[in-house]
């Protein structure tokens, strides 16, 4: 079992949030941490990047209570997480993360059918490649396709 274990969530996707907290605790000894991570960009969006209606700190606000809503939601009764709010570039903030905590696991998952694939990936990427400990990435959730009805209707 992991000692330290640091679950990088992404805070606007809730099935995202339950796949990790659940392999998460999977992976958990008797004296196991959990740790709880989530990483924004403090910028606006769109044209000027640099100009946001939110101040920083309500906007870290916001995505800590995120967080905290997806630890209560779906972290069991009897276990406890700390929850570490970051702003700035994902891979390098989780890795910088991961050393400060002293983690020996860090549990991402990927997510392939993203829009945000191709920022996902270099993540995914930077972190296996550059961690300080062993990586888990976790397979996303796949849809399975609506099934298709191929009776003709009674009639």
């Amino acid at each position: 079992m992991y000692r330290k274990i640091l679950l990088a969530i992404d805070y606007e996707d809730d099935g995202e949030g339950k796949r990790a907290l659940e392999e998460g605790v999977r992976l958990m000894g008797e004296d196991s941490e959990l740790h709880l991570a989530t990483v924004f960009n403090p910028g606006g969006a769109g044209f000027f990047p640099h100009v946001t209606t939110d101040a920083p700190e309500d906007r870290e606000n916001e995505v800590k209570e995120s967080l905290s809503l997806l630890a209560r939601k779906y972290l069991p009764m009897k276990y406890s997480a700390s929850l570490h709010v970051i702003a700035g570039t994902p891979g390098e903030k989780l890795l910088a993360l991961a050393v400060n905590i002293g983690a020996d696991l860090l549990v991402l998952v990927s997510k392939g059918a993203s829009s945000r694939w191709p920022m996902r990936r270099a993540t995914v990427e930077y972190v296996a490649v550059n961690a300080c400990c062993a990586v888990l990435i976790l397979p996303s959730l796949v849809k399975a396709p609506e099934e298709t009805r191929d009776t003709p209707p009674a009639g």
